[in-house]
């Protein structure tokens, strides 16, 4: 065993404490100070705290100069009520750790314990208890706070928990990795009217059908129907709920999906030329934005060829991905600034999937994962003597 069993027991019950007291995008402030009060005990050199937002620095620094390689974790939860039956379930209404961020974190936790018994023999480590991943807003704060100019790494590693994958079986490849992910949201402005008289007013139902429709359809036209992406219809709302009124207002929600950032700017186009065009027809006034942004996550093939050697040197299986994953990291906005790779974790093949309200992240994991990050480390930076 790479942690002792007294390591891993205190790391497996700092788990179950996290999973009690989730927190969602932008507000990590009691995750992030319980992080930062459980690593003390593992003397790392420097804690920068309040990192774009919650983030959570912790640096162990080499003996003589080197790379800088990140690790990165997540510290939020989602705004789902966990339906789960274990003692240490979530205590608080409407929040649950149902994507296995509290694992993820514990994971890195350990990377400190190892740390603090060894430091790297050059460069430096820099632990990253991210915030507001689930929105897609945390790397991208974390990155341009000015704080994190001194930490500018040459490298960045992450992973993520996969159900449905048997345990501990790792998925990686280079290239495209997540898809990019953007939230699409359009109103349409009409005129309201009594419903005995339909003429004296604007609905907008004829073109919120046809928007569905159409949106819909995008993957298929013949500019996008070689490339992976997806629209799909998250919310449609149109007007009030009062059989004496005809609505006035519409509002639909779209999620676009697709494997690269270029595909993306021809589906973001495609939609904003497809509601201008439908708004006009029907004469009313449309607006729209966009929220929840991911950028696609790619993979850099020395990145991933480090991550790989690290899976052969401990011995894990390494399953063969033929795409990229459908959902949206916001691990990407790491490979703007260096050298980035992730990789997926089975957790289970019976495992509830992520989001769900009874999903648990397997304990068993914790070391695998301390284990790939700690080899990586080793690898690149060596143990000092």
């Amino acid at each position: 065993m790479l942690l002792d069993q007294a390591t891993l027991d205190k790391l497996t019950a700092f788990r179950h404490e996290l999973h009690r007291f989730p927190e969602v995008s932008g507000e990590e402030k009691e995750t992030s100070e319980r992080v930062a009060v459980f690593l003390q005990q593992y003397s790392p050199d420097q804690i920068i705290r309040n990192l774009g937002g919650y983030g959570l620095a912790v640096i162990y620094q080499g003996t003589e100069d080197g790379p800088t390689i990140l690790i990165r974790c997540e510290l939020d939860g989602l705004p789902i009520d966990e339906i789960g039956i274990s003692p240490y379930r979530s205590t608080i209404a409407g929040k649950g750790h149902l994507c296995g961020h509290d694992g993820h974190m514990v994971m890195v936790a350990g990377l400190a314990s190892l740390l603090n018994r060894t430091r790297p023999a050059r460069g430096r480590v820099v632990l990253l208890f991210q915030p507001a991943e689930e929105n897609g807003a945390g790397a991208k704060s974390v990155i341009e706070d000015t704080a994190f100019a001194e930490l500018q790494p040459d490298y960045a590693f992450s992973l993520h928990n996969l159900p449905g994958k048997a345990l501990h079986e790792v998925g990686i490849k280079p290239g495209p990795f997540n898809c990019a992910s953007q939230g699409l949201w359009i109103t349409l402005q009409g005129k309201t009217s009594h419903a005995s008289h339909p003429e004296n007013g604007q609905s907008p139902a004829n073109a919120m059908c046809e928007l569905l429709t159409q949106l819909a359809n995008l993957p298929h036209t013949p500019d996008l129907v070689n490339d992976f992406a997806l629209t799909t219809v998250v919310h449609a709302r149109l007007g009030e709920e009062a059989f004496g009124i005809t609505p006035g207002f519409a509002k639909v929600m779209v999620t676009l999906r697709s494997e690269t950032n270029d595909v993306m700017a021809k589906l973001r186009n495609r939609s904003e030329t497809l509601i201008k065009e439908v708004a006009k027809r029907y004469r009313l006034e449309a607006t729209f934005g966009y929220e929840d942004i991911f950028d696609a996550s790619i993979n850099d093939q020395e990145a991933t060829g480090i991550l790989n050697q690290a899976f052969n040197d401990e011995g894990i299986l390494v399953a063969p991905m033929t795409g990229p994953m459908r959902w949206s990291e916001d691990f990407g906005q790491f490979g703007r600034i260096c050298k980035s790779a992730m990789f997926t974790l089975g957790s289970g093949e019976s495992q509830p999937q992520l989001h769900n309200p009874d999903f648990d992240f397997p304990d068993e994991l914790i070391e695998t994962g301390t284990k790939v990050f700690h080899r990586v480390i080793r690898n690149i930076l060596g143990p000092s003597n």
